[in-house]
């Protein structure tokens, strides 16, 4: 009586997309790097923007579509980043540059305790909450004369830096910057800490059952979404030159954002990309119509929901089975050789 041949497997993580697009991203930034010794300062000007956008989008994607924290008050740390990047180079004397990441660290360590208030809400009441929050900081700026107060007031400490090396030092902060994100959200998702967070997303009691510490995990994924956003807000406040409370705290930051990640495609690293360079193309070419150009975007948000619920990279990947950020586990059988 012979035994059946056994049927060895092996557990593969990558896929044919995600290895090409890997070598397709490198040669992408590799050129992106040399923008500032050949492009137009405006095009770096627009890829600064569209930087701290991907990486506010990316942190409020991990929040809100991995870890199920719906937060519309991520501005919040936004603006810490900024005031933070602000009050170490105009009131202390610090090189901007060096001060980014800084007021990144900032802002996240500001989230720590307000995570404690944040964390008692629940569902809605939290989506509310953290709006509640970042206008509490909106009219704590907006009243501090230091810092220009409700007015704001402009990034002095770069005065004595040369316009060419300031525009091509925030240039390559904002490609390192956004790669980061890119890359530190896929290696969480890969991690042990990313099942955790997703096991929590579907439900926190089963999580809790199977030994997942929920409060410790989401504590987690807030710092670093806030560290993400302040460093997005410091980015962009260092390359906009001028800092208000109404600009650093908008709402719109939040609103702009779900936009984005939406429309691209929630709980997704490539669709926050797809989103940032959609409304890209959308403010480039439709901006000047004013409040009708707010109307179309919120339209457009309607019908890509209703239409592909998904958003448009969840559609193209569910269809198409195409993944370049693959974190799924897949399962791949062999076969026993034939003799």
């Amino acid at each position: 009586m012979t035994s059946a041949p056994q049927v060895s497997y092996s557990i593969s993580r990558a896929t044919h997309a995600s290895r090409a697009g890997g070598a397709v991203a490198i040669a992408l930034i590799l050129l992106l790097a040399t923008f500032p010794f050949w492009a137009d300062s405006g095009w770096m000007r627009d890829f600064d923007e569209m930087a701290c956008y991907l990486m506010f989008a990316m942190m409020w994607n991990l929040l809100a579509g991995y870890g199920g924290m719906v937060s519309i008050g991520q501005q919040a740390y936004l603006g810490l980043g900024g005031y933070g990047l602000l009050v170490m180079g105009n009131l202390w004397g610090f090189n901007p540059f060096f001060a980014v990441p800084v007021a990144a660290l900032f802002a996240m360590l500001v989230a720590l305790p307000v995570s404690r208030v944040a964390f008692r809400l629940q569902g809605g009441y939290f989506a509310i909450g953290t709006w509640v929050i970042a206008e509490v900081f909106r009219l704590s700026f907006a009243n501090w004369s230091e810092v220009g107060g409700g007015s704001g007031t402009s990034l002095i400490a770069l005065q004595g830096i040369p316009k060419a090396t300031r525009q091509a030092a925030t240039f390559w902060f904002s490609l390192v910057g956004a790669v980061a994100s890119v890359a530190l959200v896929y290696w969480f998702l890969r991690s042990r800490q990313g099942l955790a967070m997703l096991a929590i997303r579907d439900s926190e009691v089963a999580s809790e059952s199977q030994g997942v510490n929920v409060r410790a995990t989401k504590l987690g994924v807030y710092l670093v979404a806030a560290f993400g956003a302040g460093l997005a807000g410091a980015l962009y406040f260092l390359g906009n030159l001028r800092i208000s409370p109404d600009a650093a705290f908008s709402v719109n930051w939040t609103a702009f954002t779900i936009f984005i990640v939406m429309i691209g495609g929630i709980g997704t690293i490539e669709g926050p990309i797809v989103g940032v360079v959609l409304f890209y193309l959308l403010n480039r070419f439709f901006s000047d119509y004013g409040t009708w150009y707010l109307v179309g975007l919120g339209l457009l948000a309607i019908v890509v929901t209703i239409k592909f619920p998904r958003g448009l990279w969840g559609y193209v990947a569910h269809r198409y089975d195409l993944h370049f950020f693959p974190v799924q586990r897949r399962l791949l059988l062999h076969e026993p050789p034939t003799k």
